[in-house]
């Protein structure tokens, strides 16, 4: 009912403009919508949409305006008034024939600077190619460093069609802060080699994005913090243990677990979903235990992988070759090595900023409950009173919410970031830094100035 494009003159002092708002309509029983104004070169500027029977209600924040009014369906108009800083006035918005099927068609041109930089890591001597979004205004602006999961990730954190970070740092922008995402070592546009580097290597990744933020004319060099998943938040956590660490630290998805631990409950959870029965997940476990201990006692790596190919093959005749060598390698990397001793309850001493811990309870990879518990337990126990820590319902790994709760275009759902989870880390951001409301973009037109009207004094005639 309320679905399409519409379109109205909006008068203005020094004459009119066309606007044009489309809305769709989403499964969820919300509205997409966004505003054109072609004489302003304004695109896609976004629309909240609220409806309650015939009355409807358009805010556009970014404009620092308003629209209220009816819905006359028999002849597709709404009726109201328009209100923005120094005007309020009638509007008549008329739906036109233009058919609106899909959202993901629509160029929205955020309202904020967007700028490709690169990240000079002088420790490691690399470069991270990265991704600067910066609030309208002159700032100085609170900001933070997004920092992804394990294995080497694109700036946006981008799975399929899902693109994590991109989601992420567009919102938090939108809401006042300036976010600096980057590639991880050795893709995108950064150098380096990301198989060769453990945890503690990539917290130097994280310090040289966190010290080209604090470089930043437009940020508040006091007021820069870590979003971190996965692996990124115990990035996050180990680099408020060191100086100049960050002034607050969200955790999605981080592990309070021991690497092992996390390991094994991973496996346990991959054997239950391909339908293993208790004794042969128990004998995977055992195993699993095996290779870890092998690994550990034996530093060389050349004899780690060909002991681990025994064991391999011994638990399996049928093994692939490929397989078995390519589970070697990988239970001996550098990276592997860390992470199945790295335990973050005896690391979280010395972190003694504000710590927001978020959690899904639909996540398989890292259980909400036992790891929120392990990671506030060991914050509250080095002296930290700064933590948060919040278990979401229907939330995964890739905090993603429900499926049934997606917006469907095209006939299909797309995932997106939690709304809730996006909500409650922005309240909290909020409560530890000064937050400059965005710059309002006032819809005008310059009023133009009258032309001179010259006298004309007739002649005379002659006499």
């Amino acid at each position: 009912m309320l679905g399409g494009q519409w379109k109205g003159q909006l008068q203005v002092p020094g004459g009119s403009l066309g606007l044009v708002i489309t809305i769709v309509p989403l499964t969820n029983g919300s509205f997409y919508a966004a505003l054109d104004v072609p004489q302003q070169k304004i695109s896609r500027m976004p629309v909240e949409v609220e409806m309650k029977g015939n009355e409807v209600a358009l805010r556009i924040e970014q404009a620092g305006s308003r629209f209220t009014g009816k819905l006359t369906p028999d002849t597709g108009t709404l009726n109201g008034t328009w209100q923005q800083p120094g005007l309020t006035g009638p509007l008549v918005l008329t739906r036109t024939n233009t058919a609106v099927t899909t959202a993901p068609r629509f160029k929205v041109a955020p309202p904020y600077r967007q700028d490709d930089v690169i990240v000079p890591n002088k420790v490691a001597k690399l470069r991270l190619g990265a991704t600067l979004t910066m609030p309208q205004g002159n700032g100085p602006f609170p900001a933070v460093v997004l920092v992804s999961d394990s294995g080497p990730q694109d700036r946006d954190a981008e799975q399929e069609e899902y693109r994590l970070f991109g989601q992420l740092a567009d919102y938090l922008t939108r809401h006042g802060l300036a976010v600096l995402r980057y590639d991880d070592r050795g893709l995108g546009k950064s150098t380096g080699t990301y198989s060769s580097a453990t945890t503690a290597d990539l917290v130097t990744d994280a310090q040289a994005a966190m010290g080209y933020l604090r470089a930043h004319y437009r940020v508040d060099k006091k007021q820069v913090g870590i979003v971190g998943h996965g692996e990124g938040a115990n990035i996050a956590l180990l680099a408020a243990r060191l100086p100049k660490g960050p002034d607050y630290v969200v955790s999605l998805a981080g592990y309070g677990l021991s690497g092992q631990e996390v390991l094994r409950r991973q496996q346990v959870e991959i054997m239950r979903l391909i339908g293993a029965n208790p004794a042969q997940v128990d004998a995977a476990l055992k195993m699993e235990d095996r290779l870890v201990e092998v690994v550990r006692q034996t530093p060389d790596n050349a004899l780690a992988r060909a002991k681990v190919g025994v064991l391999l093959r011994q638990s399996n005749a049928n093994i692939d070759p490929d397989m078995a060598r390519a589970r070697a390698m990988q239970l001996t990397t550098p990276w592997y090595r860390y992470f199945v001793d790295f335990n973050p309850q005896s690391s979280m001493t010395g972190v003694k900023c504000p710590v927001l811990a978020l959690n899904g309870a639909a996540d398989l990879q890292v259980t909400a409950g036992k790891n929120l518990s392990a990671l506030n337990r060991a914050l509250k126990a080095s002296g930290n009173r700064k933590v948060t820590v919040q278990k979401l319902p229907g939330v995964n790994h890739l905090f993603q919410s429900d499926p049934a709760k997606w917006p469907v275009f095209e006939g299909q759902p797309k995932p997106v970031f939690s709304p809730e989870a996006l909500k409650i880390m922005h309240g909290w951001i909020a409560q530890q830094v000064v937050i400059i409301k965005p710059q309002v973009v006032p819809i005008t037109v310059k009023r133009v100035a009258p032309t001179p009207v010259k006298s004309v004094v007739p002649k005379r005639g002659r006499s």
